[in-house]
């Protein structure tokens, strides 16, 4: 089973080329960053209500994505709800997104394909191999909005975060997302970890301005050395 992180990723890129499809700025690493604090409580490492996102269970799930914010919330001196969390883990989302996309290249899924231009300067695109993982994504979000079928908890985050960061505009035609965007309205509320992102997203203007850089960093080190930073 692919993770949150690898399906929103997969999501996230052009049928035909493997570029990522536009979207509003910072949204895929808020949307990354979101799926990471999912995951966890998937696992039930970590849960959340509206004031704080909490650490229940510091065990490592082997995984080199999910471990290293354990680290980084099992550091942390205080608990800050999962918006404020999402907030600071999204500004090393870069290195995030290469652990993913290099895991879906190890996986099989994509391969990499690198294009020389303008002093040597590289551009990676990520072309899907064989499409099967990204379709399979596509219509399980496509058969929840479309009906009335009961969504599980994956499924929902899935669909808050694809509608959270727009890459759900990508998904359905004008006339469809008009004609769902109740269902997808109410399938969203269900998750909040996407309300979190959603509000993110909103703040995303003031981002630099008062969440500050980690002073250690989380997703560059190796899981078992990771360490990680409290939001200031």
């Amino acid at each position: 089973m692919l993770t949150l992180a690898e399906e929103i990723a997969l999501l996230a890129l052009h049928d035909e080329d493997g570029s990522f499809i536009p979207l509003p700025e910072h949204a895929l690493e808020f949307a990354l960053t979101s799926s990471v604090i999912m995951e966890l409580m998937l696992h039930a490492r970590v849960d959340a209500d509206l004031e704080q996102l909490m650490l229940v269970d510091s065990t490592p799930v082997g995984d080199d994505i999910l471990d290293p914010v354990l680290v980084a919330l099992e550091r942390s001196q205080e608990t800050y709800n999962a918006h404020r969390w999402i907030m600071v883990l999204a500004q090393e989302a870069e290195p995030l997104k290469r652990r993913v996309l290099d895991r879906l290249v190890a996986r099989g899924v994509l391969r990499k394909e690198q294009q020389k231009f303008l002093w040597m300067l590289g551009r990676r695109r990520y072309p899907v191999i064989d499409g099967s993982e990204q379709r399979e994504a596509k219509l399980r979000i496509l058969n929840i909005i479309l009906s009335d079928e009961v969504p599980d908890q994956r499924d929902v985050v899935l669909i808050a975060l694809a509608k959270a960061c727009s890459i759900i505009d990508s998904i359905l035609t004008p006339r469809e997302l008009r004609a769902a965007a109740p269902r997808i309205a109410q399938v969203a509320r269900m998750d909040l970890v996407g309300q979190a992102l959603i509000t993110s997203l909103a703040d995303m203007r003031d981002w630099g301005r008062w969440v500050g850089s980690p002073r250690e960093k989380v997703w560059d080190q190796a899981p078992d050395t990771a360490t990680g930073d409290a939001p200031d």
